[in-house]
């Protein structure tokens, strides 16, 4: 491949910085290779299922006409990827939004399963099940605009009055965790050490 691809379980990436048609010739030679592989590997291909996105800030758009095994991919403005939503004018409305639904199911039904729960209980309930989904891959979409984040914020505020809890009040920000998870890995990145750990500390005291 003279693209870039990224693997991960069945999930498969491939993609180029595009200056020129020569660059679209070079991805969609990457794309033929892939297909032929698939055939000689008899791995079947749902090319209907694949998305092509094209991230861009130009106003006016050329087409994005790519074959994978004959078969022309579907142009997206968004796409799903390990389960972050990226769109092609990389806002993030659609990943806030989708996490906010997840979020608000999570929590109504960990309510439901604790209504009779302590504070203790409920509060260690929604570190555990809820608020891993508000941080999940926070990395790449931490929010900027005040609206958004308002609107992450309020779910934990709303698990505050639940528990009931003394110290809920004094949990750290869903805006501060983001923080740290983006200053851990931009010091991973930094370092060269993609695997490597950082002495930080979290809500309840303990090392990570």
């Amino acid at each position: 491949m003279e693209s870039t691809i990224r693997l991960f379980a069945d999930d498969c990436v491939i993609y180029r910085k595009i200056i020129n048609n020569a660059d679209m010739g070079k991805l969609q030679k990457d794309l033929d290779r892939l297909g032929e592989w698939a055939v000689e590997n008899a791995m079947k291909i749902n090319p209907s299922k694949s998305k092509v996105i094209h991230f861009t800030r130009a106003k006016v758009k050329v087409p994005l006409n790519y074959l994978l095994m004959d078969t022309l991919i579907p142009e997206a403005s968004s796409c799903k990827y390990l389960g972050i939503i990226l769109r092609s004018n990389l806002s993030w409305a659609d990943q806030v939004n989708y996490t906010v639904k997840k979020v608000w199911k999570a929590l109504h039904f960990t309510v439901r399963i604790l209504k009779t729960g302590n504070s203790n209980t409920k509060s260690l309930a929604y570190m555990s099940l809820v608020r891993l989904i508000l941080e999940y891959g926070a990395v790449c979409w931490d929010l900027y605009r005040e609206g958004q984040i308002s609107v992450l914020d309020r779910v934990q505020k709303k698990v505050a009055k639940i528990a009931h809890h003394k110290n809920s009040l004094n949990w750290e920000t869903l805006a501060s965790c983001r923080k740290l998870s983006r200053i851990c890995a931009l010091f991973k990145a930094y370092s060269g050490n993609a695997r490597g750990s950082v002495l930080v500390t979290d809500y309840y005291g303990h090392t990570i």
